[in-house]
C-alpha cells in the first residue's frame, strides 16, 4: 500500500492531528478531509472505506472523531484495513478519552506513534508494544537532549558574566595610577593646587595704632 496521510479529524472534517507521509501540501490535505464527511454521509459502520477519482479514504469512527487514512486507489484494501486497526489502537494508548482536548494535549505523542507505523508511505512491521517502546525511547532521548541544552545555556551565561566582570576589573585598573590615586583624583588635586598658587592674597594688612601722651 501507499499511505498518503493519516489524520484524526472531527465529524465535520476538521483535522486535529495529521501526518503526511508523501509530498502533499497542507491545503490539499485539508481539502480532502473537508470533503470526507460528505462522502460517507450517515454511515454507521465501525470501519470501512470510500473512494473518489483520486484517493481512497479508510476510516474508523469514534464517538466524536474519525481516524482517517488517505491511500492511493491501487493500494491493497485488506492491508489498508489492517493498518487502520493499528492506528485506531494507538489513539487510546495515549488519550484517556478520544476527544478534541485529549488529542490536542497528546498530539506530539500521537504523531511520533504515527511515524513508527508508516515510513515513506509504507507500513512498518511493528506492533502496539513496539510502538510504545520506541516512542518512549525517543521521548527519553529528547529529555536528555533538552537537559544537555539547558546545561550548555547556563554554562554560556556563566561564562559571559565572568567575562563581563573581568573586563570591568581591567577597566578600573587602567584608571588607577601608582600610589593608589586615580587619574581623575590627581587631576582634581592638581587643579586645586594650581588655583591656590595663582590666587592673589587680598587680605588687608592690619593697621596698628599706638596711644601718645596727651
Amino acid at each position: 500500500m501507499v499511505l498518503l496521510a493519516a489524520s484524526i479529524c472531527t465529524k465535520a472534517g476538521k483535522p486535529l492531528v495529521s501526518r503526511q507521509f508523501v509530498e502533499m501540501t497542507r491545503s490539499r490535505i485539508e481539502g480532502l478531509l473537508a470533503s470526507f464527511p460528505k462522502l460517507i454521509g450517515g454511515s454507521g459502520k465501525q470501519h470501512t472505506f470510500v473512494e473518489t477519482d483520486t484517493v481512497r479514504y479508510v476510516y474508523q469512527p469514534f464517538d466524536k472523531l474519525y481516524m482517517v487514512l488517505l491511500t492511493t486507489k491501487a493500494s491493497n484494501i485488506l492491508e489498508d484495513l489492517e493498518t487502520l486497526r493499528l492506528f485506531s489502537r494507538v489513539i487510546p494508548e495515549y488519550c484517556k478519552t478520544v476527544d478534541e482536548k485529549e488529542v490536542f494535549e497528546h498530539a506530539f505523542d500521537l504523531l511520533a506513534a504515527f511515524d513508527e507505523i508508516v515510513a515513506l508511505g509504507y507500513k512498518e512491521s511493528v506492533n502496539l508494544a513496539q510502538i510504545r517502546t520506541y516512542t518512549e525511547m525517543e521521548s527519553h532521548d529528547e529529555r536528555v537532549h533538552d537537559a544537555m541544552r539547558q546545561v550548555r545555556e547556563r554554562e554560556a551565561k556563566d561564562t559571559m558574566k565572568k567575562k563581563v566582570k573581568e573586563l570591568d576589573i581591567q577597566r578600573r585598573q587602567k584608571n588607577i595610577k601608582p600610589g593608589g590615586i586615580s587619574s581623575s583624583g590627581m587631576s582634581s588635586n592638581m587643579y586645586n593646587n594650581s588655583s591656590s598658587e595663582g590666587k592673589i592674597d587680598v587680605t588687608p594688612t592690619p593697621i596698628t595704632y599706638s596711644s601718645t601722651p596727651s
